[in-house]
């Protein structure tokens, strides 16, 4: 892998991680036109999601320090719940991640007309979200259940991840702000899990093909780009343009099939 591949790669995986795109799916079409081969990169792929954790972290850094203060008050306070209700809402992905990993990777193999047809769920999903105009409850156990049940069918290349819980969490009647936090806190759970399964069980023996600069430079710009684009998704859901992303997802789909 090359340093401009890595970048590319890197970009993707940091705007598309939180804007609504797909993160999966782009990069499934990131590797076909670049060339690269979607089997040996387990390496890049832990580096590249570390990344985007770090920049989660960092613009959420306020709100994840009073729930860590309110958790260790060691009271049944509403930040403690809240912090639970993120791990319950890591539960659907958690199952399928144990029990049906092998089963998962088996869509993982540059199939561009499946990808593009998961597009073109997720725009279909934006779409209903974005006609739904009631919002005015917060996020209940039931609802962090099924938010999170979105976030499990999200393992589909091409159905996007913070698209279909943003999305779920506005069908539900949530907050715009609510759900927007809601949905970009509830990732670093499943992506420190999968990070952490992947170190600890992967085989890194074949990845002496990637470099230290590679490497670098995917993981700087996954950081930034993910900075950037976390930043700006919680702007795009607190003003109500989801569909701009509908119709985005819409367009790339249908290239995406019609290219295969």
């Amino acid at each position: 892998m090359s340093e401009i591949q890595a970048l590319i790669l890197g970009l993707l995986q940091g705007l598309t991680e939180f804007l609504p795109v797909s993160s999966s799916g782009h990069l499934e079409i990131g590797h076909a036109v670049l060339g690269v081969k979607t089997g040996n990169n387990l390496l890049f792929a832990v580096t590249v999601h570390v990344a985007t954790v770090l920049s989660t972290l960092v613009v959420f850094r306020k709100d994840i320090m009073q729930l860590l203060t309110d958790l260790f008050a060691f009271q049944w306070n509403e930040s403690t719940q809240y912090i639970f209700k993120l791990l319950f809402s890591a539960l659907p992905v958690l199952v399928l991640g144990l029990f049906f990993a092998e089963q998962i990777e088996q869509f993982f193999t540059g199939n561009l007309i499946l990808v593009g047809s998961m597009l073109l769920v997720t725009s279909a999903l934006l779409t209903f979200a974005h006609f739904v105009r009631k919002r005015e409850k917060e996020i209940t156990w039931g609802k962090a259940f099924i938010i999170g049940i979105a976030q499990a069918l999200a393992v589909m290349p091409g159905i996007s991840r913070s698209g279909s819980t943003i999305a779920a969490g506005l069908l539900l009647g949530t907050k715009k702000d609510e759900v927007a936090r809601f949905s970009f806190l509830m990732v670093l759970v499943p992506i420190l899990g999968a990070a952490f399964l992947d170190i600890t069980g992967g085989d890194f023996s074949q990845e002496s093909t990637i470099g230290t600069m590679p490497l670098l430079t995917g993981f700087l710009a996954a950081f930034v780009s993910g900075l950037l684009a976390c930043s700006l998704m919680i702007k795009v859901v607190k003003q109500g343009k989801l569909i701009y992303f509908a119709v985005y997802c819409l367009i790339v789909g249908l290239i995406a099939i019609f290219a295969a």
